[in-house]
């Protein structure tokens, strides 16, 4: 008996195909459907009686011996990945979802001139068949499915891309459901966004933390510096926006008393798309009432050794030298940090004027409208950022950085916040949270002001989340994670690949 490699690919892949060559196999297909229906089978039956996936028949028959036989029947489904017809013994390779694969094996003998000939005539890559039959190990050792039957159950209509070609990456992105299709990277990748998240969400919930669902429709959008997507609302008449960020709902459920919250969940920012920004993101945002910004950084950190624990890593090897996770993470200082780098001193009383010629020494653009106070960020963030490459806080930010941290409780003009940097990117935030309704009143009238002035990326005045704060909120401690960002550090790909239908141009 001959056998067949998995390499073999099936006759209609093809690495490109003109519009003219993608139409004649399309139509081609569609006659073969069409032949299926008329011959009174359906080429999309509604269900199919599988017995066993692929890997349940690989796990329990992996102990044959090539050329071995069994009388187990099983009933196989998958997609066809690799065909190969020869006379009256036929192979192909079926593929589910989880990666695997195994061999099936059309015989004359067994399914009869009839069956076997219309597998020949009707069977392309990329179809969905069921094959019942018995499990066998072929002479070369591969393990198989000898058919008794088989049948179609589900006619594809357009042909797979030729496997040994790479996708462009504008084709992994736009289309997906091909790039999981044939490149077993794109579904790892999946994978490691799954066990991530279950990941952050069971460290949490070990601390006690509860998951609760915030609204993504908002009548004022708060909890971060973004320019808001609108829409309206028909219903009530009312111009609405779509949530920025999760943090104001979250903190008002720590004031009814839900004192370990957070929330896994979509946000939406309309700003730029890059290779780190994406309009709509996940992020992960967690309260805690008598906690700060250094109880909060115990929470991160063991968030991200978890999930690095998850993934069987304790480091990870980029271009600019591995990174440590289970090593001691840095403290670094917003001011002396930047004076640092730029070889003077800088501090919260340095005039803007200053700030901006050290850009312009270093070529950084900056908007002739921002204070000193955005400018030592935007610098810190130009010029210190992408030099932190271990596992780094950044803290003690002037106030306009995060206008809802809290005063720091030893030093004037800054605040209790930091941003977590690691590979040269910002992971995630955390404050010490700004519990006091009379100061939290004064910024957010503040960033309403902007607003009204123009700033898109400005908060507005939320009186009902103001409302909450009067009636009394615990200290508290609360952190932000992009989950995206994060599946980027264990992966090292751009924002688009760690998203599965990142938002794309029209084409």
């Amino acid at each position: 008996m001959t056998d067949q490699r998995e390499n073999t690919p099936a006759a209609d892949s093809t690495p490109e195909l003109s519009e003219h060559e993608l139409n004649d196999q399309m139509l081609f297909r569609a006659a073969k459907r069409q032949a299926i229906e008329d011959s009174g089978v359906s080429a999309y039956p509604v269900g199919v009686d599988r017995t066993h996936t692929l890997a349940q028949v690989r796990h329990s028959h992996e102990h044959l011996e090539a050329g071995e036989e069994t009388d187990d029947v099983v009933t196989v489904a998958g997609r066809v990945m690799h065909v190969r017809n020869t006379g009256k013994l036929c192979f192909a390779t079926l593929h589910e979802g989880d990666g695997t694969r195994l061999q099936v094996m059309i015989s004359k003998a067994n399914v009869g001139e009839e069956a076997l000939a219309a597998w020949k005539t009707q069977v392309d890559l990329g179809d969905f068949v069921a094959v019942t039959g018995r499990v066998i190990s072929s002479r070369r050792g591969e393990l198989s499915v000898m058919a008794d039957s088989w049948r179609m159950a589900s006619k594809a209509l357009r042909p797979l891309p030729t496997l040994h070609k790479e996708l462009s990456e504008e084709t992994r992105v736009r289309q997906r459901y091909l790039d999981l299709i044939v490149r077993p990277r794109a579904r790892e990748v999946v994978l490691t966004r799954s066990l991530i998240t279950h990941t952050v969400r069971r460290v949490l919930e070990d601390r006690g933390y509860i998951e609760i669902e915030t609204p993504i429709l908002q009548l004022i959008h708060g909890g971060a510096a973004a320019r808001p997507f609108k829409t309206h609302l028909n219903a009530f008449d009312q111009d609405m926006t779509l949530r920025i960020a999760t943090e104001l709902y979250l903190k008002r459920a720590v004031v009814g008393g839900i004192e370990r919250v957070y929330e896994l969940g979509r946000v939406f920012r309309n700003e730029g798309v890059d290779s780190t920004h994406s309009p709509e993101f996940t992020t992960l945002e967690a309260y805690e009432a008598y906690a700060d910004q250094f109880v909060m950084a115990e929470r991160i950190k063991e968030i991200i050794q978890a999930c690095a624990s998850a993934l069987g890593v304790e480091g990870i090897d980029t271009d600019r030298g591995r990174i440590e996770l289970f090593s001691e993470w840095k403290w670094v200082s917003v001011y002396p940090g930047l004076s640092e780098a730029v070889g003077q001193e800088i501090s919260p009383d340095t005039p803007a004027e200053t700030l901006r010629g050290i850009a312009q020494e270093r070529d950084i653009s900056v908007d002739r409208a921002w204070d000193a106070e955005k400018l030592v960020v935007e610098l810190f963030g130009e010029i210190v950022e992408p030099s932190l490459i271990q596992p780094t806080f950044v803290y003690d930010y002037p106030p306009s950085a995060q206008p809802l941290a809290r005063q720091h409780r030893e030093k004037p003009g800054l605040i209790e916040a930091w941003d977590l940097i690691i590979g040269g990117m910002e992971r995630g935030t955390a404050f010490s949270e700004l519990i006091d309704p009379v100061i939290q009143r004064q910024r957010l009238t503040e960033q309403s002001s902007k607003s009204a002035a123009g700033d898109v990326e400005a908060m507005q005045l939320d009186e009902d989340f103001l409302r909450a704060l009067e009636y009394g909120a615990p200290p508290m401690g609360g952190l932000g994670l992009g989950l995206d960002r994060l599946i980027m550090l264990f992966t090292d790909l751009g924002i688009r690949e760690t998203i599965l239908f990142p938002l794309m141009k029209p084409e």
